[in-house]
């Protein structure tokens, strides 16, 4: 493919201040249908005995995989440079996500 050709093919992304501000997540519930992946984004706070969902994500199975490598490449080169990451699921945390599911395999 020529360079014109690519050039043309680029995608232009933009992100509003809003958006680019991010939203702080501190757990991720995801469920599935055959058609589809669902993550909700959940802010956790300390002593209060509601949570809710900031954000949700809904992908088809191909592009949740991609996004799954996409986020272990990522996390091999953070690790790299940072070292690794302690794994909260060890019990040590003192939070265990798990007894926060919702209900698996639904959308």
């Amino acid at each position: 493919m020529d360079e014109n050709k690519k050039k043309n093919q680029q995608l232009k992304i933009e992100l509003n201040e809003e958006i680019g501000q991010g939203i702080y997540s501190n757990l991720a519930i995801i469920s599935h249908s055959p058609s589809e992946f669902v993550l909700d984004f959940v802010r956790i706070m300390p002593g209060v005995s509601k949570a809710q969902v900031k954000s949700r994500v809904v992908l088809t199975p191909e592009h949740a995989k991609r996004l799954l490598n996409a986020l272990k490449d990522n996390i091999v080169r953070f690790e790299k440079q940072h070292g690794p990451i302690k794994n909260i699921d060890d019990g040590k945390s003192g939070m265990n996500p798990m007894t926060f599911r919702g209900p698996g395999g639904q959308a």
